[in-house]
């Protein structure tokens, strides 16, 4: 998390992408996470376990939404909190209210901001004069939460290890760069097959490239990618924004479908991911989508914990800290026993 220090002396922390964070940190908030859905699994409202009581979150959404969306509502609730739902374009960020403006007036009322945006540069400029903590919900650049997800899903599956090798088959987008950056933070092996022209962002690949933690290769072959993979992830060929290039990207993406043709050529056990919404017959086969080897209704689940596993080391830093001394003691006096 981002760590800013504010005039009162209080450092909050902001969540704009994996870039502060280092590869331990991830996995305290993947346990701490497991922690919170088997909370939810035993008792939905769990009494007495409210970290978020009486604290507000400015949601603030720009773009359209399902999954961020209901996640984080339910997740605030949960939690003890209050969500409000702010639509950017009715409050006029970045238009008729300055990012400044906003990210000052939200402070005084609420304990958080989340916000899902177009311009990268507005969820920076909210962190930048926000004293309360900023969470990137998606931005043209990136999609971090959904990326947090993704991986916990994999770790809880006990399928992520330093030798894993996810294979992103489709658009260099915003999802893409997520999963780029956390190959900066965290080791594994991370293939991009799209075409030509449709590669990611050139700073965050390079960032991630330097920090020489993982096996990071683009390619525009999907079938040699797919070989021997864990994992099949795809996205939409178009995203939000990028409608007037329908037409075009459908010829341009066509060879770069995850079907069962492609998912023959990946491990016998490996599994498909797909961050939603999905267009079956698109970027992934029914038949594929639909089937055994998917795991995409879990990762969709699995916003709601990390983002609550989130909210509380955010908002409740107490909390989470109290959480892994319990968890570290633990674990010793399992060693001491055995």
């Amino acid at each position: 998390m981002e760590e800013v220090q504010i005039k009162t002396g209080y450092a909050k922390r902001d969540f704009l992408g994996f870039s502060p964070l280092d590869g331990g940190k991830i996995i305290e908030l993947f346990d701490y996470a497991l922690f919170i859905k088997k909370k939810r699994r035993e008792s939905p409202t769990v009494s007495g376990f409210l970290p978020l009581r009486d604290k507000t979150v400015a949601m603030i959404f720009s773009k359209p939404s399902l999954r961020t969306r209901v996640s984080f509502e339910i997740g605030i609730h949960e939690l003890g909190g209050y969500a409000i739902n702010l639509d950017g374009q009715s409050i006029g960020l970045g238009s008729r209210e300055s990012v400044q403006d906003v990210a000052q007036l939200l402070s005084r009322y609420n304990d958080a901001i989340v916000a899902r945006l177009h311009e990268h540069s507005i969820i920076e400029g909210l962190a930048e004069y926000a004293s309360i903590p900023v969470i990137n919900a998606l931005t043209d650049l990136s999609h971090p939460c959904q990326i947090l997800a993704d991986a916990f899903t994999l770790y809880e599956k006990s399928l992520w290890h330093e030798g894993i090798k996810v294979v992103f088959v489709g658009d260099g987008n915003n999802v893409v760069n997520s999963w780029i950056e956390l190959a900066g933070r965290l080791p594994f092996h991370f293939v991009l097959a799209c075409p030509e022209g449709y590669t990611p962002d050139k700073g965050v690949l390079e960032a991630a490239r330097q920090k020489g933690i993982s096996r990071i290769e683009i390619t525009h072959d999907p079938k040699a990618a797919a070989a021997n993979a864990d994992v099949l992830y795809t996205d939409v060929w178009t995203s939000m924004g990028k409608e007037i290039e329908m037409k075009e990207r459908l010829k341009i993406f066509a060879p770069f479908q995850i079907n069962s043709a492609l998912l023959a050529e990946a491990k016998p056990g490996a599994v498909v991911m797909h961050c939603m919404p999905a267009h079956r017959g698109q970027e992934i086969s029914a038949e594929v989508m639909d089937g055994p080897q998917s795991i995409i209704l879990d990762q969709a689940e699995n916003r709601l914990h990390v983002q609550k596993a989130l909210l509380v080391k955010l908002l409740n830093h107490e909390e989470y800290r109290k959480f892994h001394l319990t968890h570290r003691l633990q674990n010793a006096a399992k060693k001491i026993k055995s």
